[in-house]
């Protein structure tokens, strides 16, 4: 019980952080809309989603996957940015467990994310969005994403803690978030792709999510549950890597 009232103290903490910098809030709100935007109304003349479905609806869960992700990076840069200004030394210093420390970070992001999330299915709504299988299944796939990229955001703890530089745990972000994004189904069906591009796009993570949540907004995917099943096991996989290795790591700082 310790422990658990630690870590939601530091949630308390960060979240509290988060809104008192309104710029982070309204600039991670300002680029997922941007590309939601340029995406839909630039390329969805000449994107086809394959099926049949308005772009919007076909681009929405990829955009709020891809917005959430990009969200995850800032868990590494956030640690980081503690560890510079000596935050960490002090949470160190407490007696308080080791783990309240990554998983109080962790949420607190997840927390962002739930609200990015919404923000930009408000605007999806507007541009003509529709969630086929009614409010209740939406939810569960916003709850999906956000599930999803909680896990990324140990990943992201585990760079934020090795490489300690907040831009350069900034760029190392990108570069393993970027593919995972670009190479999968967000912004066009994986069978466009080149077979040997398409073997990763329609294995990787993102792509399951993604097909995830469309599977329960619109209810026109072909094996949706599986996708749903196959998301869940790359959650408990990921967590089950890289939170270890992330208490691990924080233990290990001097």
């Amino acid at each position: 019980m310790n422990g658990l009232s630690n870590t939601i103290q530091i949630v308390k903490r960060n979240v509290k952080r988060n809104f008192r910098i309104p710029q982070l809030l309204i600039f991670s709100s300002i680029q997922p809309v941007i590309f939601l935007l340029l995406f839909n109304y630039v390329f969805g003349g000449a994107i086809t989603s394959g099926e049949n479905v308005k772009y919007i609806n076909f681009l929405l869960p990829g955009i709020l996957a891809q917005v959430a992700l990009f969200g995850a990076i800032q868990t590494g840069v956030g640690l980081a940015e503690d560890l510079n200004k000596g935050v960490i030394d002090r949470f160190r210093s407490l007696p308080i467990a080791r783990y309240a420390v990554l998983a109080g970070r962790t949420l607190a992001d997840a927390v962002r994310n739930v609200f990015v999330i919404f923000l930009i299915s408000g605007v999806g709504i507007l541009l003509g969005f529709r969630y086929q299988r009614g409010i209740g299944y939406f939810l569960l796939g916003a709850g999906l994403i956000v599930l999803f990229t909680y896990a990324f955001s140990w990943i992201s703890a585990v760079i934020g803690l090795l490489l300690r530089d907040t831009e350069t745990v900034q760029v190392a972000g990108f570069l393993w978030v970027f593919p995972l994004v670009f190479a999968s189904s967000v912004f066009v069906p994986v069978q466009t792709m080149p077979g040997w591009l398409r073997v990763f796009a329609r294995n990787q993570p993102v792509t399951q999510v993604v097909n995830a949540v469309r599977h329960l907004t619109q209810g026109n995917v072909i094996n949706g549950n599986a996708y749903i099943w196959i998301t869940l096991l790359w959650v408990v996989g990921i967590i089950a890597v890289f939170a270890p290795l992330a208490v691990w790591r924080y233990r290990k700082i001097q």
